[in-house]
């Protein structure tokens, strides 16, 4: 991380992560995901999945996360965690991982299933906004 970002308390974030838990939508999968991140300046926000029957409309936490980092102010992601229904670590998905990656700050870190790693190890030679500039 940078020194402009703030300490990670890893224990905080799995708590509003698994606390999201309890807002998901999820009747038909049964399978609710709650997820937490810092923000580089501090905050804390969450998220969590919000199924719909048309099952390609369904919204995942890392989708509610992102939005909840819009509206409480903006900003980047200087770390994240997402869990499953047992409250246990659950690796984003390669969608997921490439929405976090746009809205990442340098150095963000990600608590995973075989400990933190930062955005670039999971999810190498990304694309990003930075191919898009000059377009």
């Amino acid at each position: 991380m940078t020194t402009q970002t703030p300490a990670v308390n890893w224990d905080v974030l799995l708590e509003h992560a698994r606390a999201a838990l309890s807002h998901a939508y999820v009747p038909y999968s049964k399978y609710p995901v709650g997820a937490a991140a810092l923000t580089d300046d501090g905050r804390i926000i969450s998220g969590c999945n919000v199924e719909n029957a048309s099952y390609g409309l369904t919204l995942c936490a890392e989708c509610a996360l992102v939005s909840s980092l819009h509206m409480t102010g903006g900003g980047l992601l200087a770390a994240f965690v997402c869990v499953d229904g047992a409250g246990e670590i659950l690796m984003p998905c390669g969608r997921c991982r490439q929405l976090l990656y746009e809205f990442r700050a340098p150095g963000m870190q990600l608590m995973t299933v075989s400990g933190i790693r930062t955005m670039d190890e999971v999810l190498p030679d990304a694309f990003g906004p930075q191919h898009l500039e000059g377009q």
